[in-house]
């Protein structure tokens, strides 16, 4: 039986490799991303699958809150319910800048965004048989911390250390999140280890050309990722909460899966959103 697949960050990299092979399978597929003209290749890859009828795209930034919005009220008028929300929007920057609504843009996107979609589509997931989120991330690496005096990384702005909040936040999210809904939709946090998206031009270009090198010779490719993500997608775990790092089940005892520090930075991120966000 086909599914209702919501994919953040479709039109690149990970993301972009699952939509595919999604749409190769029978799937309908929501494919969010920032750029239309990526947007316009997926819709070309898709239509000479002979998958066209079955891609809905949608531009949208998300690193915005309004933005973010924008795609949940689309996607539940279009879908009552929902079969999996795969979440892998993310962008490094190697200088911190804020997003129209005053965030840190790593932060914005790379948690903010997830933390927003999961909720919101909330309903739309229960309504399925066996809903599942898949949050593509860094789960299992222990490094980094959430910075809890300056969650906007205002005074000690680094790339490295703002994906590695990230990768903590969305650790703490998976918390959360099966916490407040009693695992009514199971939640996967994977981490996938260094893959070659083929796309480094966001970074400035001496690192660009240095990363670009060593994905040649050690990173894993978009057809070696995919299939074990699009796996869990077609048979989620049993368990309400579930860590994988490369492939290993990470135990979720490891302290970045802090249940108070959970608590704490859901607390945070409602207090935030209370005070950025434009009434609906």
């Amino acid at each position: 039986m086909s599914k209702i697949i919501v994919i953040a960050g479709a039109t690149n990299g990970i993301g972009r490799g699952i939509a595919l092979d999604r749409l190769r399978r029978g799937d309908v597929v929501v494919a969010v991303g920032s750029s239309a003209e990526r947007g316009a290749r997926l819709r070309a890859d898709a239509e000479q699958a002979g998958a066209g009828d079955r891609l809905d795209f949608l531009r949208a930034d998300l690193s915005s809150i309004a933005e973010n919005d924008r795609v949940i009220d689309h996607v539940t008028a279009r879908h009552p319910a929902i079969d999996a929300l795969v979440l892998t929007a993310n962008r490094q920057s190697a200088e911190r800048r804020e997003t129209a609504e005053g965030l840190e843009f790593t932060f914005a996107l790379y948690y903010l965004s997830r933390y927003l979609l999961g909720y919101g589509l909330r309903g739309a997931l229960e309504a399925s048989p066996s809903p599942v989120i898949l949050n593509v991330a860094g789960a299992g690496i222990t490094a980094g911390a959430v910075m809890w005096d300056d969650l906007q990384l205002e005074r000690r702005y680094g790339m490295l250390r703002a994906q590695l909040q990230g990768g903590r936040a969305n650790d703490l999210l998976g918390v959360s999140f099966t916490e407040e809904t009693g695992g009514t939709v199971r939640y996967v946090m994977y981490h996938p280890g260094f893959t070659d998206n083929g796309d480094f031009s966001h970074l400035p270009r001496p690192l660009s050309a240095l990363v670009k090198l060593l994905a040649r010779f050690a990173a894993r490719s978009i057809d070696q990722v995919v299939p074990p993500l699009s796996g869990l997608l077609d048979t989620p775990p049993l368990q309400p909460l579930t860590a994988v790092d490369r492939g290993r089940t990470v135990p979720l005892t490891l302290r970045t899966f802090d249940p108070a520090d959970a608590r704490r930075l859901a607390r945070l991120t409602e207090e935030l959103l209370a005070s950025r966000r434009t009434p609906r």
